[in-house]
């Protein structure tokens, strides 16, 4: 009959049976999600400081977007009020806003060419 080598570790005799393994493969198990956990966090720690430094992007856009809104108002304000010293200001009211609306036609419709060959190259 065979004798197993026993392993004396920290005062504790392991035999080199099945107990030794499973108690080396449940710690690896355990090692291994502490592992995926501590990784977890640090993406997620990484993303919080992604999203945090985008977020006040965001709104410093949002409110250089509202400025600029304000300023095209002020500008098709002043043009209405310009136009209506040779006009009058239902046709100078009239002449801003046919303007403004082929502006944005014009716009749109280039946004709608751009989006054509997207849509197609999916399908």
């Amino acid at each position: 009959m065979a004798v197993l080598p026993t392993i004396e570790t920290a005062g504790e005799t392991v035999g080199a049976g099945e107990e030794g393994i499973t108690d080396l493969v449940s710690q690896l198990v355990e090692d291994a999600r502490g592992l995926a956990s501590a990784e977890v966090a640090v993406v997620k720690a990484r993303i919080g400081e992604r999203v945090s430094a985008y977020r006040s992007a965001i709104v410093f856009f949002v409110v250089a977007g509202v400025l600029a809104l304000a300023a095209l108002i002020t500008a098709l304000v002043g043009a209405v009020l310009t136009l209506a010293t040779l006009f009058g200001p239902g046709l100078a009211t009239l002449a801003v806003v046919i303007a403004v609306l082929a502006i944005a036609a014009s716009l749109a419709l280039i946004g709608k060419s751009r989006l054509a060959p997207a849509t197609e190259k999916q399908l």
